[in-house]
Parts: structure tokens; sequence; C-alpha cells
């Protein structure tokens, strides 16, 4: 059993939020439903401004979940760990919601805000913890298919006090997790990153909420994302 799901909830009476029901991809498909191949990577749900429905947008959660290496690879390290083909799942489960993203016709068609935990590195470059080949093209896949990633990046969110690992010493990523058991001021490492379809993504602004004081409970912190016309989500 896991012990994290990802969920779109709604926190304002400014909007409708219906939720999509997450059932097999090979199932026939209703409008309030979308074919999933792992329940528990994404949530999605369709976000319904009341002042300006023309303004609608599919908000997605993602969490790529850590997996293993088979054992015929007799792989011992914990780099045989790798969240990539997670992130190629939810990427493929995104799809679903995009008709046409041919360069000729951007600004992009689709409307979609994703946002979580994706695991992984932006830029890197090191083999500590991280396959960088791979993580690459999570990033890469994403860009083809009309959606912009928008961080958080300095200075939308504290830098790290130590360098962390893996990305150049120039990177702009922001600590948005720590490990159990320590406290966020020791935080140095980026895992959660939003992205949104091109042309919507400039009514869109994030901010990693990675202050010492407005960190949270949790080890990760919250992401502030702000959509024109709608506030903070």
């Amino acid at each position: 059993m896991y012990d994290r799901w990802p969920v779109v909830v709604k926190l304002s009476d400014r909007v409708t939020v219906e939720s999509y029901r997450q059932v097999p991809l090979i199932s026939d498909l209703g409008e309030d439903a979308m074919g999933v191949s792992d329940i528990g990577t994404m949530a999605a749900a369709r976000v319904i401004p009341h002042d300006n429905e023309d303004e609608a947008f599919v908000a997605v959660s993602m969490y790529a979940r850590w997996l293993s290496a088979h054992p015929s690879t007799n792989a011992k390290s914990s780099r045989s760990d790798y969240s990539d083909a997670s992130a190629h799942r939810i990427i493929s489960e995104l799809s679903t919601f995009i008709v046409d993203s041919d360069p000729a016709t951007y600004p992009a068609t689709h409307r979609i805000l994703a946002a979580g935990d994706l695991n992984m590195f932006y830029g890197s470059t090191g083999r500590r913890w991280s396959l960088p080949e791979r993580q690459r093209t999570v990033w890469d896949r994403m860009q083809a298919l009309g959606l912009e990633f928008l961080g958080p990046q300095v200075p939308r969110g504290r830098r790290a006090k130590a360098a962390p690992d893996d990305v150049p010493a120039d990177t702009k990523n922001v600590p948005t997790w720590h490990y159990r058991g320590t406290e966020p001021a020791g935080a140095k490492y980026q895992l959660d990153y939003v992205f949104a379809s091109r042309g919507f993504h400039k009514k869109v602004s994030v901010r990693a909420m990675n202050g010492i004081e407005e960190w949270g409970p949790s080890d990760h912190c919250r992401l502030a994302i702000e959509v024109s016309g709608l506030g903070e989500c």
C-alpha cells in the first residue's frame, strides 16, 4: 500500500472543480474519466472559473514514484532506483488532453497546469543520485507536447545554503525537499516542478514557499501557483 497519492482539491468558491475518474487505459472513456496505466502517479480535474468558463483548464497533480531495477540486473546501489519511467507514464496519460501541439500552431490549443514531485533534479549532470540522460528526456517530452517548464527557479524561491549534488554550480534550482528528521534550513534538493501549456503559461506564475518560516510540516515545501485572474492555487 502506498503512503502518498496525488490529488486535486477545491479550496476556493470562485471555481468549480470536476475531477476525472481514473480507469484502465483500454476503457471506453466518458467525459468524466481518464485512462491511466499506474493509478497513484497522477490526479486530474477540470477547473472552471465561475466568472469566465472560457478560462477553464485541466489541473494535474503528479507524483513520479520510485521504481526498482529488475532482479536480473543484479543492481545493488541506490542508483538502480529510478523515477523517470513513472514520469513518462504521467506524460503519456497527460497526452489524452492534447490533440495538437504542432509547433506551427503554437500557442498550444490545450490548457493544462501540471505540478508535483518528479523525484529528479532539473538540469542534472552528475550521477551520484541521477540518471541525467534519462531524466532529460522527461523535460524534452514535456516541451514536445507544448508544456512549458515554469520552475520554480531562482529568484522564485530561496537558494540552498549547501551546494546540491548532481547539478552544475550555477544551477537556479531551489530546494523543495529535505530528508526526514532534518530541518528545512538544510534542504538543498529540488524535486517539485510546474509545467503549463504554451500560451496559457504566460498567465501562470510560480514560487517555491521554501522560506524556513513558511515551509510547513511536510518534508516537501508548498509551491504557490498563481493563475492570472484566479489568485493562488
